[in-house]
């Protein structure tokens, strides 16, 4: 494959690669097969929480931090935007909040319109995460629209999920309800100097506490019970600094940042570092991959036999099977169940 090192280089073709993959053109599939193929190396976290909490300055703050470093690596930045409902383009523009970074050439920022699409993600954003990884980016940083229990999907795409809620605005309520901190594998309690943060701390901690089944002692977990895995001793953190690992088993912390100051930035790009390492040691990170890839397949399969079943039928055909249904003279099962019949020729 040659083209992955000139889409490094090349920003201007990366940008226009990914709108491809964004709108679907049929041209790209080889190359973005091709990029999917040499994926696999990068560092892929998912930022998410209620709008208005910072996650923009948090990522910012984490691309600024790990760019400082001795050996920075290459950070791409994905940031799901809400679309207008008139252009279906991204309204928020983080590109416009996080212009502080731009003039750095190892940090490579694109916003993306979700375009209704659930979960918090746009349809496109996996192949576009895959194209990236391909392309030679060591760390992708995907930030969500925010959109409270939409946000689970973003745990199909990232291997660690940053959860970010902010002290006085309930939202740790609505997060617990929504079951998004089932998701956390760190959550961050930014604007951390605002008044109620420890509130908000002790809501979540009791959040966390509760959907942690007691079959699995000290360990907190994603996506259920790690069976088998011997408990985590690290206690919930509730400082500014990052978790101790000492044990076979992950325990969700929770850390505080002041991220317009980036204080507490360290602390989670630590936190980050000690999950990715959880992952390697623990075999964890192979399964959610697995699980992942199986995720993706099976979205994908959805989408290939909705669009297979609706060309099978005229519009007119179509109408008559909504009428009906919107009439309460079919079930809405029954009306499925014939587009699908009609796209295998029964």
């Amino acid at each position: 494959m040659t083209e992955s090192p000139d889409l490094a280089s090349d920003r201007r073709a990366l940008a226009r690669l990914i709108t491809q993959i964004e709108n679907g053109n049929p041209e790209t599939r080889n190359l973005v097969a091709r990029l999917y193929a040499s994926a696999g190396s990068a560092q892929i976290i998912g930022i998410t929480g209620p709008p208005g909490c910072g996650k923009s300055t948090l990522v910012s703050g984490l691309a600024r931090y790990l760019r400082a470093r001795p050996h920075p690596p290459q950070v791409a930045i994905v940031a799901v935007d809400p679309s207008s409902p008139f252009s279906g383009g991204a309204i928020l523009g983080d590109r416009v909040r996080m212009r502080e970074l731009s003039g750095d050439a190892g940090i490579f920022i694109r916003s993306m319109a979700s375009r209704g699409a659930l979960g918090g993600l746009a349809g496109a954003t996996a192949d576009v995460v895959s194209a990236l990884d391909g392309a030679g980016f060591d760390v992708i940083l995907i930030e969500t629209v925010g959109a409270g229990q939409l946000e689970v999907d973003i745990a199909r795409i990232a291997q660690t999920v940053i959860v970010v809620e902010a002290p006085g605005a309930g939202d740790e309520i609505q997060a617990a309800k929504a079951g998004i901190l089932e998701i956390a594998d760190i959550v961050v309690v930014n604007k951390a100097d605002r008044e109620g943060t420890a509130q908000t701390i002790a809501a979540l901690q009791s959040a966390l506490d509760v959907s942690r089944p007691e079959s699995a002692g000290a360990s907190a977990h994603k996506h259920g019970p790690m069976a088998g895995l011997p408990a985590f001793d690290s206690p919930r953190n509730m400082s500014m600094e990052a978790p101790e690992i000492d044990g076979a088993a992950w325990q969700t912390p929770i850390l505080k940042t002041i991220a317009l100051n980036d204080e507490g930035i360290e602390a989670v790009a630590a936190a980050i570092e000690a999950h990715a390492g959880y992952l390697r040691a623990s075999g964890e990170g192979a399964r959610r991959r697995a699980r992942a890839v199986e995720q993706d397949v099976r979205a994908r399969l959805a989408d290939v036999l909705i669009r297979r079943a609706l060309a099978a039928v005229s519009r007119e055909q179509y109408d008559a099977l909504m009428a009906a249904a919107v009439a309460r003279a079919i079930h809405p099962a029954e009306a499925a169940e014939r587009l699908m019949n009609a796209s295998w020729g029964k």
